[in-house]
């Protein structure tokens, strides 16, 4: 244990002399911030959903990313298609979505069938099911690849599936390409094997180390997702929106408000 943490600690110190880190979003245009807020504002997305967005922030995070029209993006396990539904109108007209998501997804596949509007120009959707499906396509063919609150569920799997994953990703973005994250946020320097398990969170030391080791730069670390009111040694669904645990707590529960989570910007070289 002692020997792993001096090393992800060694990492980070690494990391943090970066020439190329920065806390600072890229520069986005305002053609591009009016694209992103016409998607959030979209009559598709549903009340409960656009309710959350004062805790997923989904523009300052995009733009955080530094996401642009006419990019390439792989969205990896898009699950209900929550960040689906502001990425594909806002791909429409210049760039194109990749959908990686298991092939037994068929409620997100009845959601964007039921669309066409908004998700019939989708460029493809590819099976992605780590561990056993974790190629995302051509070597740089990508601009970005972004995942949202996922990489605990590969960590959970294993160590070695999230590592697979990570460097799917790698090898699919171009140079200067962009992998995007936000998790649920750990308490620093937990083992991360026991958090993912136990809580559905990973310690952000762990992610940035991981990242580094499978070639990326860190480009940037924000605090747009961060929240802390909440205590990170709980399991995340039992804050909003699950509210999985006794009922008596769901007040609670409710004063936290969603998970603390990191928001990583990441570059390969």
């Amino acid at each position: 244990m002692f020997r792993r943490t001096c090393k992800r600690l060694a990492l980070l110190a690494t990391a943090l002399l970066l020439p190329a880190f920065t806390s600072a979003a890229p520069a986005t245009s305002p053609d591009t911030t009016a694209a992103l807020q016409q998607a959030v504002n979209g009559t598709w997305r549903s009340d409960a959903n656009k309710a959350r967005d004062r805790y997923r922030h989904p523009i300052e995070t995009l733009q955080f990313f530094g996401i642009k029209p006419d990019m390439t993006v792989i969205e990896l396990s898009p699950g209900g298609g929550w960040y689906t539904e502001i990425l594909a109108p806002f791909l429409y007209a210049h760039g194109h979505l990749i959908e990686a998501a298991p092939a037994k997804a068929e409620k997100f596949a009845a959601k964007l069938k039921a669309e066409p509007k908004v998700y019939g120009h989708i460029a493809k959707i590819i099976p992605f099911s780590p561990p056993d499906q974790v190629n995302l396509g051509p070597s740089n063919s990508a601009d970005m690849v972004l995942t949202f609150r996922n990489t605990h569920d590969w960590l959970i799997n294993s160590p070695d599936t999230i590592e697979a994953v990570f460097k799917s990703a790698f090898d699919v973005l171009k140079p200067g390409g962009v992998l995007g994250l936000t998790e649920h946020r750990a308490k620093p320097f937990a083992e991360p094997v026991v958090t993912a398990g136990a809580l559905h969170r990973i310690p952000e030391d762990y992610l940035i180390a991981l990242a580094l080791k499978t070639g990326f730069r860190l480009s940037g670390v924000s605090q747009i997702n961060a929240n802390p009111d909440d205590p990170e040694d709980i399991n995340v669904h039992r804050l909003p929106p699950d509210l999985a645990g006794p009922e008596d707590e769901h007040a609670k529960m409710k004063a936290i408000g969603e998970s603390d989570r990191m928001t990583l910007r990441f570059v390969k070289p």
